[in-house]
């Protein structure tokens, strides 16, 4: 979960990660689910396998464009100053700032020409909306709701997606929020680090649906029509989105991760913020490692803004070094990246943590293509990443 910022957010964030990492400590063996056969990493086998395991197919004709850091609000600007007929974001964070004037400011000038703006902002996440930022959303009209009231029964599952949809045929999701920590390149100690995705193509669909689920759910109306456009053939990737909720045994969340990792042959590096996954999901690296996979994995420092999480993780590493899995700690900013590269052309981005808020409760999101050129803009990224990283010994 996006941890830290201001309020009561970092104590509540703490509260229940504390009580999940202990209850999930026990539970780490228990569930039974893992994916026990090797997965192809392309092709028709590998839609299959994902078809299988969380119910989505992956399409062709989706163009991919890999947007790091503050870049992030460079390509929404963008997006939103050609919108036509609507923008429609789900966040778990949107605090007052730099960042947000500038896309409410973008967002301003197109409602004025009749463009349709929803937001859908997490309880929590953005606990400390003030009056300030409210008049900002309602200055620049568009419709604001909040997702799951604290006081509700499901107080506990939180909407941790990051989507933004602009004419129904743009998408962007990734670890972002709206706050200035995601401004600047992610090298300084309040710039955080972080890698997002900007698609087009049949995907954005999945991404659209997604948005309008938890709209529905907090109150709003449905989507008209034109709000889903028939896809266009945009580009060469094929790619899939796949949407998370909060489950008593197994996610969709752990599934894909699961599915990723069995699909690697060659090469598996994962970026992420909370590393401390399941028993399975440990046990699945372990073995591709011993496999003879090259399994690297980047995870947050001591600018981790949960240090709960970074001591938590830091249990792990040991067991899976002996199997051969090589582990770095970012040292530059606090790592928010939720990534996985696969082989040669697979890559997963979305806002998916390994941790048991992500992999259990929480509504989650992540895009998977199959696309040699983002998967090349990512081991690229993650090289430079491992230069400013400390590796565990």
């Amino acid at each position: 979960m996006s941890g830290g910022g201001r309020g009561q957010l970092p104590f509540v964030r703490t509260l229940i990660l504390a009580a999940l990492l202990l209850c999930f400590s026990c539970r780490k063996s228990e569930s039974g689910f893992q994916i026990r056969s090797r997965v192809a990493s392309s092709g028709d086998e590998l839609s299959t396998a994902l078809q299988q395991s969380v119910g989505s197919t992956m399409r062709p004709g989706n163009r991919l464009e890999v947007v790091e850091n503050g870049r992030i609000f460079d390509a929404l600007i963008e997006a939103v100053g050609r919108s036509r007929l609507s923008v429609n974001a789900e966040l778990y964070i949107w605090r007052k700032g730099a960042a947000s004037d500038r896309v409410l400011k973008a967002l301003a000038a197109r409602t004025a020409e009749g463009v349709r703006c929803r937001v859908l902002l997490d309880a929590v996440g953005s606990i400390d909306l003030g009056d300030e930022l409210k008049a900002g959303f309602a200055a620049a009209r568009c419709e604001l709701r909040v997702f799951r009231p604290l006081s509700g029964p499901d107080k506990d599952a939180r909407n941790h997606r990051k989507v933004v949809v602009v004419d129904g045929r743009i998408g962007f999701t990734g670890g972002f929020g709206l706050d200035d920590k995601w401004l600047g390149n992610g090298k300084s100690d309040k710039q955080w680090r972080d890698t997002n995705v900007r698609v087009e193509g049949p995907a954005v669909s999945e991404m659209q649906e997604t948005f309008a689920e938890n709209w529905q759910e907090a109150g709003g109306e449905l989507l008209a029509l034109r709000e889903f456009p028939a896809p266009e053939n945009a580009g060469p990737a094929r790619a899939a989105f796949v949407r998370s909720d909060g489950a008593p045994v197994v996610t969709r969340a752990e599934r894909l991760t699961q599915l990723a990792i069995a699909a690697a042959h060659k090469r598996l590096w994962i970026e992420n913020a909370y590393f401390a996954p399941s028993r399975a999901i440990l046990d699945l690296l372990a073995r591709r490692a011993a496999d003879g996979v090259d399994v690297r994995i980047v995870t947050a420092g001591r600018s981790s803004d949960s240090k709960l999480a970074f001591f938590w993780a830091q249990t792990d590493y040991g067991e899976l070094q002996k199997r051969g899995v090589r582990v770095w700690e970012y040292q530059a900013s606090m790592i928010h990246a939720k990534t996985m590269l696969v082989d040669d052309a697979l890559v997963v981005i979305g806002s998916v943590n390994l941790d048991p808020l992500s992999l259990n409760e929480l509504e989650e999101g992540a895009l998977i293509a199959e696309d040699p050129a983002a998967a090349a803009r990512r081991a690229k990224d993650f090289e430079e990443d491992c230069l400013l990283s400390k590796e565990q010994r």
